[in-house]
């Protein structure tokens, strides 16, 4: 790929093959002209039979698409997440003690790492064995399902927490993540930018936001400062609800000074925990303890949340990952009339699946925690009768699907979770319930919001490979030679 000069927004890409949606109007493969105007797609014509003008990219034949989301995204945690130590490999509660024992304080004092998964540990985390190796430095580490951390005295008394073994869950947990991602604005920026960037060479378009905090006031300060390379859809929580109802907030509104990229989003509720940390809401018991999850949210809570936000213009995205928090939340949306998103859906009764369907609600789901989870599910979820991470199910019964990675619970990279989706495998072993494996055209389609046609945006990507006929390992590490966002180019290769 070359342009004829550096620039900002070409006015044609020269020689792309489409792929995606937008494929289905053209009779063949071979390459065309597409002209971009305003931020838009205006003409698609055979090479050569446009009249060129202004800056032109020149494809070379390579494959055009429409931008990808990430539907699911927590982006200061995951920003952050590249300054403190990663413990996914951690592979025992001793380890991941000694390996934080050498991690360098922060400037605020604190050591912090990421991404460890207990649940798959033959020991379990304690407090004397993280006491004895950290010592008096303030020491968290954040499940990679971020619905637990393990925290060590010296953490604890400078959050003002008690925990026996140093385990908080849930709420607690959640409330240690907002102080741990309470970095000075100026900070926080840099890192989401930096990170912004590497989500544009992955031909990411647009983002959804579920950061626990005020999104309103970041989001137009970064768009004030020109950071902005993705459109971002930013959620508020239930403790802003009353706040984002006196601003007039709105689903699907456009804030001002944006440039059209940020857009105010749903309503975000938590109505359960985690399958790793055991937590999630299941109709039947978990082996090591027998209890069933937790529901944390009442029902009547639930529903006057969805009342309030529906009357107030506002979608819902109700985080239920067991099938006793999915159905909770179906009948909840049953007696609102809410709108919107049921984000994870991991486990889903039989008769649940065609209730997402009919009462007009999208799936959002990660396919990459399938994969990720499904030594746990083996473990921890083998008595379930309900479907597990269902995917093509859900297409079958008509409904709406989303994909995403809930990053940094796993890496925000479209291709990688298409290729989840795909291959329901990343390593040896063969496909996980291939029977809900997603076609590599139903995964594009999940993965973007608009298609390759005139009238519509020019947010896209182009690959240096046919996604459709791409071999496993070119799929997930998918060749990005260029992105762009309503015209404009945000990453070039």
């Amino acid at each position: 790929m070359s342009m004829a000069a550096t620039c900002d927004a070409p006015a044609v890409i020269r020689a792309a093959r489409i792929v995606g949606p937008g494929r289905e109007f053209l009779m063949d493969d071979e390459p065309v002209d597409v002209l971009l105007e305003s931020g838009r797609i205006v003409d698609i014509a055979p090479m050569g039979a446009l009249r060129s003008r202004g800056v032109v990219l020149d494809a070379e034949g390579a494959w055009l698409m429409p931008g990808l989301w990430d539907n699911h995204v927590h982006t200061v945690q995951w920003a952050l997440a590249a300054e403190r130590e990663s413990l996914g490999e951690a592979t025992s509660a001793a380890e991941a003690a000694r390996r934080m024992a050498t991690v360098a304080p922060l400037a605020d004092g604190r050591r912090i790492g990421t991404g460890f998964r207990d649940a798959l540990w033959s020991d379990a985390p304690s407090l004397g064995v993280l006491d004895q190796e950290t010592g008096a430095v303030p020491t968290y580490l954040i499940n990679a399902d971020v619905h637990s951390v393990w925290l060590n005295s010296a953490a604890l008394a400078r959050e003002g927490f008690t925990s026996p073994d140093g385990m908080l869950r849930e709420q607690d947990a959640f409330e240690i993540s907002r102080r741990v991602n309470a970095a000075d604005p100026a900070h926080a920026d840099e890192a989401v930018a930096r990170a912004m960037a590497i989500a544009a060479s992955r031909g990411v378009t647009g983002i959804v936001d579920f950061d626990m905090a005020w999104n309103v006031e970041a989001w137009e300060r970064r768009s004030a400062a020109g950071l902005l390379t993705q459109r971002v859809e930013f959620a508020v929580y239930p403790e802003h609800l009353d706040r984002a109802i006196g601003a007039g907030l709105r689903t699907g509104d456009i804030m001002a000074d944006s440039g059209g990229l940020i857009t105010v989003g749903s309503l975000k509720i938590i109505t359960d925990g985690s399958l790793g940390t055991r937590t999630a809401a299941c109709a039947h018991p978990y082996p090591d303890h027998g209890g069933r999850g937790v529901l944390t949210i009442a029902r009547d809570e639930l529903v006057d949340l969805l009342t309030r936000a529906t009357g107030a213009g506002l979608s819902a995205s109700v985080h239920a990952i067991g099938d006793r928090a999915v159905s909770s939340a179906l009948d909840a949306v049953t007696s609102t009339g809410a709108t919107g998103t049921l984000e994870h859906a991991q486990l889903v009764r039989h008769a649940d699946l065609a209730r997402i369907a009919r009462l007009g609600l999208t799936a959002s789901i990660q396919p990459q925690h399938a994969l990720d989870d499904r030594d746990l599910v083996d473990g921890y979820w083998a008595a379930q009768t309900s479907v597990g991470y269902p995917m093509a199910s859900l297409l079958r019964v008509g409904a709406g699907l989303r994909l995403g990675s809930d990053a940094p619970v796993a890496p925000l990279d479209p291709w990688q979770a298409i290729a989840a989706a795909v291959l329901r495998t990343d390593d040896e072993r063969d496909p996980w319930h291939s029977e809900e494996r997603l076609t590599v055209d139903e995964a594009i389609v999940a993965s973007v919001r608009g298609a390759v046609r005139p009238g519509d945006r020019a947010d896209l990507v182009l690959c240096g490979a046919d996604p459709r006929t791409a071999d496993a390992a070119t799929l997930r590490s998918m060749p990005v030679a260029a992105t762009l966002v309503a015209g404009r180019v945000t990453h070039s290769a």
